[in-house]
């Protein structure tokens, strides 16, 4: 089971806090790399960059929350290795993983309701990559793109 790493800016701080305690109850190793306080003035790349470093270099997965999801999922994917994807259902989120390999899930905090967020935090952490043939040639050419940036 790969460690899970959390980050958000103070829009998606209580979402954070409900993550966490969830995971504890799933049994999932988690690691907060912040905000560790709700702070109105911090900014989201700082986060995105915590977490899209370790997850870009391999080390788990990650969750990264924001008010609109766009700007933590933007500097998310300016890391190579990183596919964060802003979630809009269970279903999608299982996509992602299955066809993809997302490995951060983006939640909209201002645009999603509590359920849903469990529900598609439940769907990334249950959903294998298939590693089919076309899936790993996608991933492949993914890699070419971040290698000639």
């Amino acid at each position: 089971m790969m460690k899970v790493f959390l980050g958000t800016d103070h829009r998606g701080f209580e979402y954070k806090e409900k993550i966490k305690d969830w995971l504890s109850r799933w049994n999932y190793q988690w690691e907060d790399l912040g905000a560790y306080a709700h702070d109105p003035n911090d900014d989201y790349p700082l986060y995105a960059q915590k977490v899209g470093s370790i997850v870009g270099a391999g080390q788990g997965i990650g969750i990264l929350l924001c008010g609109s999801g766009v700007g933590v999922d933007v500097a998310a994917n300016k890391i190579d290795g990183v596919r964060a994807s802003i979630g809009k259902s269970p279903e999608q989120v299982k996509a992602g993983r299955n066809g993809d390999d997302m490995n951060i899930l983006v939640i909209a905090a201002d645009y999603t309701k509590e359920e849903e967020a469990k529900e598609m935090v439940k769907a990334f952490l249950e959903t294998e990559f298939t590693g089919k043939a076309r899936s790993v040639r996608r991933l492949a050419d993914i890699e070419k793109i971040e290698a000639n940036n």
